[in-house]
């Protein structure tokens, strides 16, 4: 099928854009690379009177160090966060995401920005976000603001994203020493989407864990936190784990979405052993033997 018609944009500044996302109340969409609006359109989920590409702002291709975190640009792409040493180095749970992203025809063209704001439940990227406690920079017709990844995502693809606004940079903490992260979910095929997975960070101090971060996707109408794993984690010396109860512990409570590839207690299954996986790829990276 082909979309239905609409008017094209391509801006060059980021008050180009939210300008003519302002101007047409609401019946605009940000196109950011175009790996999943661009289906939609194509098979009429979706239709909108006007597209914004946002591939010619220069200014959102970016990736600085600042305070302590790694800002990167909406529109750096998949592809270049998986060839990056920069970003590798100080943000690798986003590195570790990448590779599970559709194929490389995909990241090729797919936007970190891109990703976090179509807020698929079942992404790796807004996972990784809300793991790490980023911060999201968005323009507006007024300004800028920053709210954090736990307040960002409202449901399945839904955001706090006003219609006039536009996400223009992830601010994601830039972890110490002792630290190690993993990515583990499972898919009917590479390049699907996960029934479900998580994302997991964890730092250690002289054997004991004084951080952790487990964030959970394809589990809700968003990626969650399992804050109660969390909880278990911290302050636990490695030695005595319990990496499979760490798992239960992290799924316990959800109630997943049920279709034809999975039922809601299959996906709790796998989300669990997901968890356990990971945990255990971080442990060894943060210097576990």
């Amino acid at each position: 099928m082909k979309p239905a018609p609409f008017e094209y944009h391509a801006p060059t500044t980021v008050d180009e854009v939210t300008g003519l996302l302002a101007s047409h109340g609401g019946e605009a969409k940000v196109l950011a690379g175009g790996q999943s609006l661009v289906p939609m359109l194509n098979l009429r989920l979706a239709r909108f009177e006007a597209l914004v590409d946002i591939g010619r702002v220069d200014a959102l291709r970016t990736v600085a160090r600042v305070n302590g975190h790694l800002r990167i640009g909406s529109m750096v792409r998949q592809c270049d966060v998986e060839e990056s040493a920069e970003i590798g180095a100080a943000v690798p749970l986003l590195a570790r995401a990448t590779p599970h992203i559709g194929h490389f025809q995909i990241r090729s063209r797919g936007t970190v920005g891109g990703s976090i704001a179509h807020a698929d439940p079942a992404a790796e990227y807004p996972a990784v976000a809300l793991a790490l406690d980023a911060d999201l920079e968005i323009a507006g017709p007024s300004g800028t603001r920053a709210v954090t990844a736990s307040t960002f995502f409202t449901g399945t693809w839904a955001t706090v994203l006003e219609a006039d606004e536009v996400l223009i940079a992830v601010r994601f903490p830039v972890w110490g020493e002792e630290s190690g992260f993993a990515v583990d979910e499972v898919a009917r095929r590479h390049g699907d989407f996960a029934l479900a997975g998580t994302a997991v960070g964890i730092q250690l101090r002289a054997g004991v864990v004084v951080r952790a971060a487990i964030a959970l996707f394809g589990l809700a109408s968003t990626p969650v936190r399992a804050a109660a794993a969390e909880a278990a984690l911290v302050g636990s010396a490695v030695a005595g784990l319990d990496l499979v109860g760490i798992g239960h512990a992290a799924v316990a409570g959800l109630d997943p979405p049920e279709d034809l590839h999975a039922s809601s207690a299959l996906r709790r299954r796998i989300g669990a052993a997901t968890v356990t996986r990971a945990l255990g790829r971080a442990l060894e990276e943060a210097g576990v033997a």
